[in-house]
């Protein structure tokens, strides 16, 4: 049997938060949650294989999170969730090597679709 990959969902809207870590669980995922960046950053040091964040949180926003992320020397996957169109994010997001951006409200084809490519890609480079 192998290993169910463990993806954090870190999300400050507890609607959004549930329905997407339902999705991850019913999809056989363990998935841990957090209501802001700073709570998620707590558990990254638990061997997370991916990171699904919102953009938008406060205190520490999802591109906050990324950068404490990397700083730690972590090279977790991060896709984001955002509800902001503005197209710069896109930029900002590359800058930092997201793995995928899904706008919300988060499609769960899609979203299961984009984990399960971004966790080959990570295998596969491991």
């Amino acid at each position: 049997m192998t290993e169910k990959s463990k993806i954090l969902v870190a999300e400050d809207n507890d609607f959004v938060r549930m329905q997407i870590v339902k999705f991850l669980t019913d999809a056989s995922y363990e998935t841990a949650e957090a209501a802001s960046g700073d709570v998620a950053l707590n558990f990254v040091q638990d061997g997370m294989d991916l990171a699904i964040v919102d953009v938008r949180m406060e205190p520490v926003d999802g591109f906050e999170f990324i950068r404490s992320l990397r700083g730690m020397g972590l090279d977790i996957p991060v896709i984001l969730v955002t509800g902001d169109q503005n197209p710069d994010l896109l930029g900002e997001a590359g800058k930092w090597g997201v793995s995928a951006v899904l706008m919300k409200p988060v499609q769960k084809d899609r979203l299961l679709k984009t984990v399960d490519r971004t966790l080959e890609v990570r295998k596969r480079r491991s």
